[in-house]
């Protein structure tokens, strides 16, 4: 049985990386004793399998991970209860949102989320330089940007990977979707394409989505509208 666990990631925990964070969520299966299948071999390991990256300092209430429970026990989990059993599991900051049975033929996480939704305060600019960089940025026929891939500079042209971006008329924060195929973008390499100075001040990921084949976009596991903790509106990240 394979299972999908939506969880959010806020607060001083922002600063875990994602390596520890792993390591966190592997004593929490132990703490709980949940019973999860194993790879085969010489070296077998739990059959755990995470979303995309969270950078380092971001918050989130839009995590996700995979998990495969032994086929000989996995009738006697109780689903319904893992959201808060795994939640006291977890240190503070990291909190189970939902817990839900997929397909054991349900692609990964990494293959099929097409893009997230960020909320993203800029430091040192004013909402009306902000505004201003935003239209200059939509009206661009190509952001040209340099970034590492592989130890070596890449030059990039990542107009095509910004799927909506709008600024607050009141503070300096963005509300952008951003493209994680082909190649995804950062916030902050976002920020960069639109001003090289732009840095951010804090950032929180709204949502991950799902698009295939011109469908309309689905969030990998849906939860009841205002559920999620978001900001509302224009509300700080921080």
């Amino acid at each position: 049985m394979r299972l999908r666990v939506r969880f959010s990631k806020l607060g001083k925990i922002r600063w875990t990386s994602h390596r520890d964070v792993a390591r966190m969520w592997e004593r929490a299966f132990r703490r709980t004793a949940l019973p999860l299948a194993y790879t085969q071999g010489f070296s077998p390991r739990p059959k755990v399998s995470f979303g995309l990256a969270l950078p380092t300092g971001h918050e989130s209430v839009a995590e996700y991970l995979d998990l495969e429970l032994a086929a000989e026990k996995a009738g006697e989990v109780d689903i319904s209860s893992l959201p808060a059993r795994l939640s006291l599991a977890l240190p503070a900051g990291i909190d189970v949102q939902a817990v839900s049975v997929i397909d054991d033929r349900a692609g990964s996480l990494q293959e099929e989320v097409t893009s997230c939704t960020w909320l993203v305060e800029a430091a040192s600019v004013s909402p009306a330089e902000l505004s201003g960089l935003v239209e200059r940025a939509l009206a661009a026929d190509s952001l040209v940007i340099t970034r590492q891939r592989k130890g070596r500079d890449v030059t990039d042209d990542v107009r095509s990977a910004i799927v909506s971006l709008e600024a607050s008329a009141t503070e300096p924060v963005l509300l952008c979707e951003l493209a994680t195929q082909p190649r995804g973008l950062r916030p902050s390499e976002l920020l960069t394409a639109m001003a090289p100075d732009l840095e951010e001040a804090a950032v929180r990921r709204l949502h991950q989505w799902i698009q295939r084949d011109g469908a309309s976009r689905e969030e990998p596991l849906p939860l009841p509208l205002d559920a999620t903790g978001a900001p509302h509106a224009w509300e700080r990240a921080s």
